[in-house]
């Protein structure tokens, strides 16, 4: 009987017992804690032949004490948190989840654009203190929509927003112009798209520094930046002086630097919380997705566990 350490919180928590998936495959599911502490995780990870990740880091450290670990299943799509090039000179595959909670993430960052343009959260808190002045919004037909990163969220997010009728910007250094145009956007760099959207939208991989007090410089005045990708895209404390000065008129994100250790985070300042919107890292948590995700997953995890080549492998760039 192998044993499978999952350190995703909801693994198996959809409508789909994943873990008598795993029973009934003869291996036995053992939790660990999601943050992935080395000094937790350390004498779990000794008896553990696959690893079913979630979005804490994955280092060479956490490797060398898992001497019988054959797989590392990222539950969910970003991978940068693990430490590739020491998985793959141990010979451990590294797999994750593509498109399993694409849908979700696309609602979840329409649901924040329109939340920032209509200032929902704020007005909900000010009727809440007895206060039923109204702010001013923006119809989101009347925008222009710029989309950083055009993969399976970014075009799924092109997809909601047609309905509305705005002009959609996409840019993607990956994808050829003629399929951003087939998947309903105008392809543009990213510098014409800080230029000229009224609303951005990241959908970009992370590992990288996509919006910074430079790139603010740029913006129309009153822009809304909305971040369902991941935290390090972005120079929070460059967005508070955006926010602070006008240039941003809203910032909605689905998670900060440091994620549910964020507390410290400039962008939580008292004095932004009518222009802030933060959600608890739950864009993919629907159980659609999460049955999607932690099915993708746990079969390649059996896959490898019987000999045999993952579906779902991530390969190393250059």
């Amino acid at each position: 009987m192998a044993v499978i350490l999952v350190t995703s919180r909801s693994f198996s928590d959809g409508d789909l017992d994943l873990v008598a998936r795993a029973t009934h495959a003869g291996h036995r599911v053992m939790r660990g804690p999601s943050h992935h502490d080395l000094a937790e995780l350390r004498p779990l990870l000794h008896g553990a032949d696959a690893w079913i990740a979630g979005t804490g880091p994955v280092t060479e450290e956490h490797l060398a004490a898992a001497p019988k670990l054959k797989i590392i299943a990222r539950y969910g799509v970003g991978y940068e948190a693990v430490d590739l090039d020491a998985a793959a000179s141990r010979g451990i595959p590294v797999t994750n989840t593509p498109g399993a909670n694409a849908n979700a993430v696309a609602d979840h960052a329409l649901a924040l654009i329109l939340a920032a343009l209509r200032t929902i959260p704020d007005g909900d808190r000010r009727v809440r203190a007895g206060d039923w002045s109204v702010r001013r919004g923006r119809e989101l037909g009347a925008a222009t929509v710029g989309i950083v990163g055009f993969g399976r969220i970014g075009q799924g997010v092109a997809k909601r927003l047609s309905g509305f009728g705005p002009r959609i910007l996409a840019s993607d250094p990956f994808l050829p112009a003629d399929v951003i145009r087939e998947a309903g956007a105008e392809p543009v760099d990213l510098d014409e798209l800080f230029r000229t959207a009224d609303v951005i939208t990241l959908h970009a991989p992370g590992g990288q520094r996509l919006v910074d007090a430079d790139r603010l410089d740029g913006v129309r005045p009153g822009t809304v930046l909305v971040n369902t990708a991941r935290p390090d895209l972005v120079d929070e404390a460059a967005l508070a002086s955006a926010l602070r000065d006008g240039t941003l008129a809203a910032y909605a994100a689905d998670t900060l630097d440091g994620d549910t250790a964020a507390g410290d985070s400039p962008l939580l300042a008292a004095e932004l919380a009518d222009r802030v919107i933060v959600t608890p890292h739950l864009a993919a948590q629907t159980t659609q997705a999460v049955d999607n995700m932690g099915s993708v997953s746990l079969d390649d995890v059996i896959a490898v566990l019987r000999g045999d080549e993952p579906a779902h492998p991530v390969r190393r760039t250059a």
